[in-house]
């Protein structure tokens, strides 16, 4: 039977059976002689694709283990070895046909290559797990995590092969060998001592007072991108170097507070990580910065509000034992700021309020707080108020909606009879009966008090 037969019979036979006519039919003698060419067949075509791949392997000189014991061109494991089988198997690659299989083994040769070149080029030394360096901590890593960048060199951290550290305050990243290099310092030590944001909006000066010159490495820089491209911070204002500045985008807080905008613009690297620190940290005071806020931020006064009831609300939950116990003030251990005074905001506070996620989370703590107060607690209730005025109604707390509270003495009201009469607060001038007749029992001791050493000098 000739071959051509064969291979037709072997392919519509074992490597597509759909395609076989199901009206066809063999006889048991055809059934034997096409078994038996079917194995022919198959010893043939294994043999044939055995010789193809060793032909294939012998082009590229991948049957050699280079990596074990090398022979041949690849004597030994030293780099200048190893830079010319990287440019033997470059050429290699430029001469082969685009997408063969010549070409794709001798990539896959090129990378192991260049991996082991790395792997000399930075060995695994026994270095210290931590350094310290310009108030950077670092600590050594080496794992398989995802593709990290260089922060010193910006280039790519191979953490199965390199030595590579970590800063445990402002997460700077860097290879073993940059360590050295590193010229600025932590920026977590800012944060402790300077927690402040700069409050102008992009305050730029220039390149000329810079001296065209990266303002964090001092490296030569232009717009024009000769001999670096210069890059602007929209934070600081400065310009940066490519290796400085990787066009990382972050929330401004001039523009939030100034315009209440939130779009992200691009900072340098240094100020992405301040930026970052400093995300949290209630350090804005809203009504000293930009007091007219409010009155275009409705958000802004809903959560002052909300604020404003939870600090009248901690004086109940500090004395409460069930309170403490159940940890109620635990809820807002996110934002501790806001159980100490109702003026400091953080960047992320404001985030928060502008996308409404704060307003929904205080809100339900709002609640929570209040139910335990008025409902589930009878120590909570035993210490409301009953309005000194009307005498009628149910127990009035501080924070609720319907309710004044008496700057002097803290009496609660109802709000409608509070503005209805004059009796124990004046509208406008605040003055307070309770705080008045204090006053007024101090004057009569004191006059007591120096009547009765006038006496005794006298007598």
């Amino acid at each position: 039977m000739e071959y051509n037969e064969k291979l037709a019979r072997f392919r519509q036979g074992h490597l597509n059976p759909f395609n076989k006519d199901p009206g066809e039919k063999l006889t048991e003698g055809d059934e034997d002689e096409h078994d038996l060419s079917v194995k022919e067949l198959h010893i043939d075509s294994l043999c044939r694709k055995a010789n193809e791949y060793a032909d294939r392997i012998m082009d590229l000189g991948l049957a050699e283990d280079h990596f074990s014991k090398p022979v041949g061109l690849f004597v030994a494991f030293d780099i200048e070895n190893l830079k010319r089988a990287i440019d033997e198997v470059k050429q290699v690659i430029l001469d082969s046909p685009e997408h063969s299989e010549k070409q794709k083994d001798a990539v896959v040769k090129l990378i192991h290559l260049r991996l082991k070149l790395q792997e000399l080029k930075d060995p695994d030394e026994d270095e210290p797990n931590i350094q310290i360096l310009l108030e950077h901590r670092f600590y050594k890593e080496k794992s398989k995590s995802v593709k990290q960048f260089c922060d010193k060199c910006s280039t790519i951290i191979w953490g199965l092969l390199q030595t590579w550290y970590i800063c445990t305050g402002c997460y700077y990243r860097c290879h073993s060998k940059c360590l050295n290099q590193i010229t600025k310092a932590c920026v977590r030590s800012k944060v402790s001592h300077q927690s402040e944001f700069e409050l102008n909006i992009c305050p730029e000066v220039g390149l000329d007072r810079q001296d065209y010159r990266c303002a964090d490495c001092r490296q030569p820089i232009s717009l024009r991108g000769v001999p670096t491209e210069a890059r602007r911070c929209d934070y600081t204002g400065q310009y940066y170097c490519s290796s400085c500045h990787w066009n990382d985008v972050a929330v401004i807080p001039a523009r939030v507070i100034h315009n209440w905008d939130f779009e992200a613009h691009k900072v340098c690297r240094y100020s992405m990580r301040y930026l970052t620190l400093m995300i949290s940290r209630p350090v804005l005071k809203l009504r000293e910065i930009n007091p007219l806020l409010f009155n275009y931020v409705e958000e802004l006064v809903e959560i002052r509000k909300l604020r404003q009831d939870i600090l009248l609300m901690k004086p109940y939950f500090i004395t409460c034992k069930e309170a403490i116990e159940a940890r109620l003030l635990l809820q807002l251990q996110d934002r501790q700021h806001f159980v100490e005074n109702d003026e400091m905001y953080s960047l992320q506070d404001l985030i928060d309020i502008a996308t409404g996620r704060l307003s929904c989370t205080l809100t339900e703590t709002h609640t929570i707080f209040a139910k335990h107060i008025k409902l589930d607690c009878e120590r909570c209730q035993a210490k409301g108020f009953v309005c000194e005025l009307c005498k009628e109604g149910d127990v009035l707390f501080p924070f609720d909606s319907h309710t004044s509270v008496c700057q002097d003495c803290s009496a609660v009201f109802h709000r409608l009879v509070r503005r209805s009469s004059l009796f124990h607060c004046l509208v406008d001038v605040h003055v307070c009966t309770h705080y008045a007749s204090c006053n007024y029992r101090l004057l009569n001791v004191m006059l007591d008090l120096w009547m009765k050493i006038c006496l005794r000098l006298w007598f």
